[in-house]
């Protein structure tokens, strides 16, 4: 994952909202889509950044794609993230 490319990934308030109802838990694209003032191919196109971003994973049953949070994804961007609440920092 290149935390840039998460970044970017987070910045979209669409999938932000898909990340948060993915937290609470697995769902399919049309799941996701009932959520959200767009299409399902829209939503699909989001989840591919999401994953090109390495913050979510997809899981195939039967016909269905189940996404789901990746933790890899999130601890990697969490790791990067807390070295700026190491006390490390200089005050300006």
């Amino acid at each position: 994952m290149m935390l840039a490319y998460a970044f970017v990934a987070i910045a979209d308030p669409n999938r932000r909202y898909i990340l948060e109802e993915l937290r609470r838990h697995p769902r399919t694209v049309t799941e996701l889509a009932s959520g959200l003032p767009i299409s399902r191919p829209a939503v699909s196109q989001h989840l591919k950044v999401l994953l090109d971003a390495g913050l979510v994973s997809v899981e195939a049953q039967g016909t269905r794609r189940v996404y789901s949070i990746s933790s890899p994804g999130f601890t990697q961007l969490n790791l990067w993230l807390d070295q700026f609440w190491s006390g490390n920092l200089v005050a300006k």
